[in-house]
């Protein structure tokens, strides 16, 4: 189950909540300058980029798909000295690539199909991750479908089928044409119970932040988005 990407333009409202609420918690930690950093699931590579032009030390972007490493590293041909590109399965093949002071994982974590890969998954990111080192997740919020509609923002949840560790949730981008996608609906706990099998010693969430009011995007549009946004940040400290 990947990731779905968002390759609209302008970029998915979701998305760019989820980019916002990521740039500002990156702010608040005093920034990534001189730091190595690491981007799971790194898709064709925003967020990886954005830590390499903010002044990373090091940057390694994995992801488990060639083609979204492919697109990642033809959009970032400027930065192409400044960026490593890895195609590995964060539950199955990764090799050890740190140490690490920070990394970043964006729907990589409710990509897993069980609860064996969801645990192998934080361990994979702590093992590269040195002592003190941070995890910063986007990580889907459970029980939206079918109470919120979350259509307006560029996904729609299309059925929940119980079942497994965790109930499937069957959805789609709403790009022109729609992207249908899979993945689990894991509740925060089961994120904060792999979190700390794997090892982090802290765990804690950040309801997601919308940017400035614009012509496109009003206040009164992000205000009724925040009311059930699609994600949340996890902040894990090893």
């Amino acid at each position: 189950m990947r990731q779905p990407y968002d390759t609209s333009t302008p970029p998915l409202a979701f998305s760019v909540a989820d980019a916002f609420t990521l740039s500002t918690a990156l702010d608040a930690l005093g920034g990534v300058r001189g730091l190595d950093a690491l981007d799971m699931a790194c898709g064709h590579g925003t967020t990886t980029r954005l830590l390499a032009s903010a002044g990373a030390r090091r940057t390694v972007g994995v992801d488990s798909c060639p083609e979204h490493i492919r697109r990642a590293r033809e959009a970032g041909a400027d930065l192409a000295h400044a960026v490593e590109y890895v195609v590995a399965d964060a539950a199955a093949d990764m090799p050890a690539l740190g140490p690490f002071d920070l990394a970043t994982a964006v729907y990589l974590f409710n990509q897993a199909h069980d609860r064996t890969a969801l645990h192998a998954m934080f361990r994979v990111v702590r093992a590269n991750l040195r002592p003190g080192g941070r995890l910063l997740a986007i990580v889907p919020n459970p029980g939206a479908f079918p109470y919120a509609d979350w259509e307006p923002y560029g996904i729609s949840v299309v059925e929940r089928s119980p079942g497994g560790d965790a109930p499937l949730l069957r959805a789609r981008l709403e790009t022109d044409p729609p992207v249908p996608f899979e993945c689990r609906e894991w509740a925060h706990a089961d994120f904060a119970e792999a979190a700390a099998d794997a090892g982090f010693a802290t765990v804690t969430w950040q309801p997601t932040r919308t940017p400035p009011a614009c012509a496109t995007r009003d206040e009164t549009y992000w205000a009724r988005y925040r009311t059930a946004p699609v994600g949340s940040l996890m902040n894990c400290v090893a």
